[in-house]
């Protein structure tokens, strides 16, 4: 279990707060759609989970522990980060993968570690560029090691900061669909930054909305309503069903009025 509570973070001192009073709970085996507007503190809400940002208020525990009063290696084996912008790194496939088993290595990575760095690569559909360099590939492709050196990290919490963003659409369902699977069969938590409401709600359990620096709705998919998305996205919306799958439908102002 993960529980963020009372979250309250600001930039700099004497600032507004980016963040304010946040609260959520993820459950082992569930997938957390964190979703609002440009700036509503998204990715800052996953960088103060993880640390990167000092909060200034506010705890986070994953199985009763602490997460700020933990040392760095002990974060490392319970939470793993993907940011946004993976950027170039001057190592292959396979030594990017086998990064993320650093927390548990103590002078050389052992056999079982090689073999989970190796398997996540096939599972990621990596095996082709496992001897490229990392810095060589597309964006879309190194986004994949780094979710793959993420999940060898064996963590209690995943954070994914807009993981699909650099995929073509097929390769977002994969990968969508490839955590869901990793989550619910390793019993972890994982939060998502992610913009695609209907990857949102095809692969997500629960749907956190930020709205003005603090949580304006979280729930299962009784909370993602055309309310809910017109007011924290200034647009109106249709939520129809497609076979037994849910999909949300833009509907601009100009086009509902000529529709009425």
């Amino acid at each position: 279990m993960v529980k963020i509570e009372h979250i309250t973070y600001a930039y700099r001192r004497g600032a507004g707060n980016v963040l304010e009073d946040v609260g959520f709970d993820i459950r082992p085996g569930e997938v957390v759609a964190i979703l609002g507007n440009n700036g509503a503190g998204k990715s800052t809400l996953l960088k103060c989970i993880d640390r990167i940002h000092p909060v200034t208020g506010g705890t986070v525990t994953i199985d009763g522990e602490n997460v700020l009063e933990m040392s760095g290696t002990a974060l490392a084996r319970r939470v793993a980060y993907v940011p946004q912008n993976a950027g170039a790194m001057q190592m292959t496939v396979f030594d990017a993968v086998l990064l993320g088993r650093k927390p548990y290595i103590q002078w050389d990575a052992t056999a079982r570690d090689r073999q989970m760095a190796s398997g996540i690569i096939h599972q990621m559909g990596l095996d082709a560029y496992i001897l490229r360099n990392v810095s060589e590939l597309s964006g879309g492709e190194a986004q994949k090691v780094m979710m793959a050196r993420a999940l060898v990290q064996e963590p209690r919490l995943l954070l994914l900061d807009e993981p699909t963003s650099n995929l073509d659409p097929r390769n977002q369902h994969d990968v969508m669909a490839l955590i869901r699977e990793e989550v619910r069969k390793r019993a972890i938590c994982a939060a998502i930054v992610i913009h695609d409401l209907n990857l949102a709600v095809r692969y997500c359990d629960k749907f956190l909305f930020l709205k003005n620096s603090s949580v304006y709705s979280y729930g299962g998919m009784e909370s993602m309503t055309p309310e809910t998305i017109e007011s924290v996205y200034h647009m109106p919306v249709q939520i129809v069903r497609c076979g037994a799958v849910p999909v949300i439908v833009p509907c601009p102002r100009e086009t509902a009025a000529a529709v009425q």
